[in-house]
């Protein structure tokens, strides 16, 4: 546990779900722990004791917040939960709190296997629509362009970029063809609970997470998370964005909850301190714009060139595409606000410098 972890509360400790089953966090609320592909190699997913009409009156049943990537691995997780976790009851809907693959990339197939919604912000249903159909952002070869245009030279790693046109799509094969709209404020009856929808901006499109205030429970999604902060980046398909900004903002709207708030976070482990988390969120961001702005001072930096100021540890291709995102994201922050001007180098590269 790091130092800004030890100023957290885990009620659990170190209490992890069982693979293929569920810790009870509260009543009516199951946490499950899938693993993920990836250097982040788990995701948090939350089942929901729910009751809904449905065409043959009241139905008891479920709500799943969350999907995991599309993998036999994570199906066969999924059909242990169904066998020894529902109580014999139906999959009711499908909640998502945003688009990205491990969030979403199961949602066709259990809305499928129990003839249950997809409820979803537009935003996030409509990108990844889109996304589906090819790159967006993910790989191909305006990203490859993207990242070259922002310092990435290295012509192998352009290669694999290049040859990534069909990362979403991998992960995330297919979505269902109709969704029910999760808006900011929308007050969404689960159960015994009335869960308050706060949309956030800068990891996601719309991001949608859920407060329960009578119980002071948040479920956080990836916008809130206890170890790692979340990936903020900028896309080839909105390359003058400034989404660190939109991110801060967001998080701020967290700190109308109770400060004794129970997170329920996509990744990590569900904790106590949300306003203090929020605060280390903004400390970290504002250290690592100063070493951006140091960086940019002593000359002229692209986002390449901030890799090794904002990560100290080596990363692979995976990690770079992301760490790439994020050093843009920072520079365009200082950019927006007037401290760093963007130059156009005749090799075709941005480069950033003090105002």
């Amino acid at each position: 546990m790091n130092a800004q972890e030890a100023q957290l509360l885990y009620p659990w400790g170190d209490v992890l779900p069982a693979a293929g089953s569920t810790l009870e966090v509260a009543i009516g609320v199951k946490w499950i722990r899938m693993g993920l592909p990836f250097a982040l190699d788990h995701i948090n997913l939350w089942l929901l004791r729910d009751e809904m009409d449905g065409p043959h009156g009241r139905q008891q049943g479920w709500t799943v917040v969350d999907c995991c990537v599309s993998r036999d691995e994570a199906k066969a997780q999924w059909e242990q939960i169904f066998a020894g976790e529902l109580e014999g009851l139906p999959v009711l809907r499908v909640i998502v709190t945003h688009m990205h693959p491990d969030h979403l990339g199961l949602a066709h197939w259990l809305c499928e296997r129990w003839n249950a919604p997809l409820w979803i912000s537009a935003t996030d249903y409509n990108t990844a629509s889109l996304s589906i159909r090819g790159s967006t952002g993910f790989g191909g070869e305006n990203s490859a362009a993207f990242f070259a245009s922002h310092g990435l030279t290295n012509a192998d790693d352009l290669a694999q970029i290049r040859g990534r046109s069909n990362y979403y799509p991998g992960l995330v094969p297919a979505i269902p063809g109709s969704f029910h709209r999760m808006m900011d404020g929308q007050v969404v009856r689960i159960g015994e609970r009335d869960w308050t929808c706060i949309s956030g901006y800068g990891h996601a499109p719309e991001h949608i997470a859920l407060s329960s205030s009578q119980d002071m429970l948040l479920i956080s999604g990836d916008m809130v998370l206890p170890r790692i902060s979340t990936n903020i980046s900028v896309y080839d398909v909105e390359p003058e964005s400034n989404p660190l900004t939109l991110f801060l903002q967001s998080i701020d709207r967290f700190k109308a909850l109770d400060a004794d708030t129970l997170v329920l976070p996509s990744h990590g482990k569900p904790f106590r301190g949300l306003h203090t988390r929020i605060d280390q969120l903004h400390a970290h961001h504002r250290d690592r714009l100063a070493e951006v702005m140091d960086a940019c001072t002593a000359s002229p930096r692209s986002g390449a060139d901030i890799l090794p100021v904002m990560f100290k540890r080596p990363l692979d291709l995976h990690q770079t595409t992301f760490a790439m995102g994020e050093a843009v994201a920072h520079l365009h922050t200082l950019w927006f606000e007037g401290e760093l001007r963007r130059m156009l180098g005749s090799d075709g590269i941005y480069r950033f410098e003090p105002t």
